[in-house]
């Protein structure tokens, strides 16, 4: 097996890992050790591709974004004219925010940890990355006609992931009323970016 082959194949059993652990355990009491033991994988070996379980955890945040992302792209490169097929994979991924997803969890463990300099870094990037992102779809729809020229990419898009951001939170506070659903957080975004 090549060297390539062998770093991406031993990052997605970490990650898989990690997510299986944080499932059942939570953020707070999986160790490295834990990871170690369900992965297979001696410390040296972990150590090889992080230095702390925080920062598996931040890969976790990390490849949820970049999944959404993929699956827009992937929707527009093939060659979709309307704002339905690609916007829908936001939503998705909206909506399992709105819900105990385990991302959830580990952002609001890694917010607990926010005077940690790595950790700061860390989720500072990840914000940036977020707000990227979504200009990145508001202009690729603004590019195919689907959204209105009118709508300020920047500001849309750092109000799209301070919502999010909101939904997340509250999925993770106990018995909760949600009134704002993530349908209704779909519909709020779909009138204000989408041209009659």
């Amino acid at each position: 097996m090549k060297q390539d082959e062998r770093r991406t194949q031993t990052t997605r059993l970490l990650l898989e890992t990690t997510k299986e652990l944080i499932q059942e355990k939570g953020c707070d009491s999986i160790t490295l050790k834990d990871i170690m033991d369900r992965a297979g994988l001696s410390k040296g070996a972990i150590f090889h591709y992080v230095k702390s379980k925080d920062e598996l955890f931040v890969w976790v945040l990390q490849e949820r974004l970049e999944e959404t992302n993929e699956l827009f792209m992937n929707e527009v490169e093939q060659g979709r004219q309307s704002f339905d097929e690609p916007y829908q994979k936001i939503f998705e991924s909206i909506s399992a925010y709105a819900n105990a997803d385990i991302t959830n969890k580990v952002l609001m463990y890694l917010l607990g940890k926010e005077e940690q300099p790595i950790i700061a870094e860390a989720l500072k990037q990840y914000y940036e990355r977020s707000v990227f992102l979504s200009r990145m779809w508001i202009e690729t729809g603004q590019r195919h006609g689907v959204i209105l020229e009118s709508v300020d990419a920047g500001k849309t898009a750092e109000m799209f992931v301070l919502l999010t951001i909101g939904l997340r939170v509250r999925s993770t506070i106990p018995s909760v009323p949600a009134v704002f659903m993530a349908q209704d957080f779909s519909s709020f975004i779909t009138g204000i970016l989408k041209s009659q």
